[in-house]
């Protein structure tokens, strides 16, 4: 393994992952706040949403989901590929392990994603959902 000696700030050849067969961290792995967003639904929870960052924080509007019924919306964002993972999970907002969230289709610019009331009452809740995008070219 070579040494690096030129100063902070230039960048080395030995630092470039492009290609790279692994990346490993023994702490953080993720996205830098430039990378990250927030987008609040407006008029209900099937209301589509804009959001061009890989990763964010999607705020459902507070309309009442019914007992046990999904509800659909689309993500826009011009960064997903059709190839790309889109990583989910209900962060706050909600009653605890009360809902499901799932991608169930993607493509170029946009993904549908949908929420499971799971209980056995309506709910109104602005249900927070994280996401993270994983990029595969």
């Amino acid at each position: 393994m070579t040494v690096n000696t030129k100063p902070i700030g230039v960048a080395y050849e030995d630092q470039n992952i492009v290609g790279s067969d692994r990346i490993l961290s023994d702490r953080e792995l993720g996205y830098t706040a430039n990378a990250q967003g927030t987008v609040t639904q407006a008029t209900s929870k099937s209301t589509a949403v804009t959001l061009n960052k890989s990763a964010g924080r999607i705020t459902l509007n507070a309309a009442s989901l019914a007992a046990t019924t999904n509800v659909s919306f689309t993500l826009n964002n011009s960064l997903i590929s059709s190839n790309d993972v889109l990583i989910l999970n209900v962060s706050s907002g909600a009653t605890a392990a009360s809902y499901n969230v799932w991608v169930d289709s993607l493509g170029a610019g946009s993904a549908g994603l949908t929420l499971r009331n799971t209980t056995a009452g309506a709910l109104a809740e602005a249900v927070v959902i994280n996401f993270a995008l994983i990029h595969n070219v």
